[in-house]
């Protein structure tokens, strides 16, 4: 049986999924948590939150994640980065996930990703859990309801974790299996609850095709001035740099938290919610994330918590680090209603320096900002990780190499070719040590961080004097107010200034090592700002 709001000539059944038990579309919120209790799924946590576990996926599977090789992506894929499945293993595992669904109930949503409706996809997914439907809901834009009546998607997500892959058969790596085939525009995904699946295969979309309209897709954060979108800024930043934090400055508007488009109308956000990491939220010091863990719909996932009073336990992380909490932009008081922005008048690209050589704030030429975002650079500090004794360099080309379906110069080309055409000012921030390595040093203060931010966003910073780093060739201001000066010349820093020399020489080499991969693809200048 049929239930919800759906187009009467575009169900389920229209799309060739036939036989399936009861199909529930377009529920809203209380409908969905419904469901999810009644079967079981997880737990009614205080303020109407969704308790759920998934199990042993607590992550992404990127060594299960495939893209079909076609005559229309033959040329276009990064396939050094992308693994491979051939047309006929998945239409095989098309044909067997359909007839596993036969006889079993699937929720629908038809979302769409893109708050620009210029440049925004319908997307219709299809669920087999009702919570990962509520999540999905979450996190994609929702039409208005009348919209429904007439929704017809572009592409079309179904995801079956009771459904298990045959490697042998279905040409991939395990019984876990997600599978993006861009010409039938089709994504499969069996065999796992992590609900960031079905989050990441639509940012993997939007990364293959827009840059073919000249619109540039960012794993980044976006805020812009207070009753002032064209005041833009986005900051990308890997896991550990303070993307989140700093993005969500109760004095601007957030537009985003995670994925954004820049178009030649300006920025906007794929989402229509945020995926937040709840392992150590602080009340004072992340008050808004922390409210919407406490709020009705928010999907609260791997988390501890107390059977009986279900206060959530933000320290334990016995079930993974990586636990997290799902809601509607709109449970952030100072978020964007619409999710747009200006052109971005500041870029900011997070790292956090491990070494300690990287001064607090540089301003790039837009081919540095090119070099940077192609080494997408951060630094794993000592005793983080198993076996690690010494800070470890960590590159993840334009912020974000899992999602890249395309090569990483394609975007890093239209990165500068944007922030060339709009005049804006790209920043590199470091938020790790100073004073010497981990271990020796002392990480970076938040106070001076947020003052070099704030002046860089005011228009301030462009404003005082300036000198060339010698290791990266970058600007590097002398002076800035409210700033301890000391802590912007990051040599001076360090009481052994042999020590610094020889950890800066170690540290370029480990860029110019790195960045070798790039030389064959990418222009002069870029080559030539790449060191010094």
């Amino acid at each position: 049986m049929t239930f919800g709001r759906v187009n009467p000539q575009f169900r389920l059944e229209d799309q060739g999924i036939e036989g399936l038990g009861n199909v529930y579309y377009n529920f809203m919120e209380p409908a969905l948590i419904e469901s999810a209790l009644k079967r079981n799924e997880g737990t009614l946590g205080n303020g109407g939150t969704f308790l759920v576990s998934t199990g042993e996926f607590t992550g992404r599977s990127p060594k299960d994640k495939f893209t079909v090789r076609t005559p229309m992506t033959e040329g276009t894929i990064w396939w050094e980065n992308n693994h491979e499945m051939e047309s006929d293993a998945f239409d095989r595992l098309h044909a067997d996930m359909l007839e596993h669904m036969k006889g079993r109930d699937y929720f629908v949503q038809d979302l769409t990703a893109g708050a620009d409706p210029a440049h925004a996809i319908n997307v219709r997914v299809v669920n087999e859990l009702a919570w990962h439907n509520l999540f999905i809901r979450h996190l994609l834009r929702r039409p208005d309801r009348d919209a429904l009546d007439s929704f017809v998607s572009d592409f079309t997500i179904i995801n079956c974790p009771s459904f298990k892959a045959d490697p042998a058969k279905h040409g991939c790596r395990s019984e876990t299996v997600i599978a993006v085939n861009i010409e039938k525009k089709m994504i499969l995904i069996g065999n796992t609850e992590y609900a960031g699946e079905n989050k990441k295969s639509v940012f993997g979309l939007l990364n293959y095709l827009l840059p073919e309209k000249g619109i540039m897709p960012m794993h980044c954060s976006a805020n812009h001035a207070k009753d002032n979108p064209v005041d833009a800024a986005i900051f990308f930043g890997l896991s550990g740099t303070g993307k989140t934090t700093l993005s969500a400055d109760p004095n601007r508007t957030l537009i985003g938290d995670d994925e954004h488009g820049w178009s030649d109308r300006g920025t906007f956000n794929f989402e229509g919610g945020c995926y937040a990491k709840t392992i150590g939220l602080n009340p004072e010091a992340e008050p808004e994330i922390y409210a919407t863990t406490k709020m009705f719909g928010t999907v609260i996932e791997n988390m501890v918590y107390d059977e009986e009073t279900k206060e959530l336990d933000f320290e334990d992380k016995s079930l993974t680090e990586n636990m997290r909490c799902a809601y509607p932009l709109e449970s952030i008081p100072n978020a964007s209603d619409n999710g747009l922005g200006g052109h971005p008048k500041n870029v900011i690209m997070l790292t956090c320096d491990a070494f300690g050589i990287l001064p607090p704030i540089a301003r790039l030429t837009p081919a540095q900002a090119e070099y940077h975002f192609l080494s997408g650079f951060t630094a794993k500090m000592a005793g983080t990780e198993r076996g690690l004794t010494e800070p470890t360099p960590a590159f993840s080309t334009c912020y974000g190499a899992p999602f890249m379906p395309r090569r990483p110069e394609v975007y890093g080309a239209l990165l500068r070719k944007k922030i060339a055409e709009f005049g804006t000012t790209c920043w590199l921030v470091n938020t790790g040590w100073t004073g010497g390595a981990y271990g020796t040093g002392n990480r970076m203060p938040i106070k001076a961080t947020r003052g070099l931010l704030t002046a860089a966003l005011d228009g301030s910073l462009n404003n005082v004097e300036f000198r060339k780093d010698p290791n990266f060739g970058f600007e590097v201001p002398v002076s800035v107010p409210g700033v301890d000066d000391s802590l912007l010349d990051p040599r001076g820093t360090w009481a052994d200034k042999d020590a610094y020399d020889a950890q800066a020489a170690k540290l370029v080499g480990m860029f110019a090592d790195n960045f070798e991969q790039y030389l064959p693809y990418i222009d002069a200048d870029v080559k030539a700002a790449a060191i010094g």
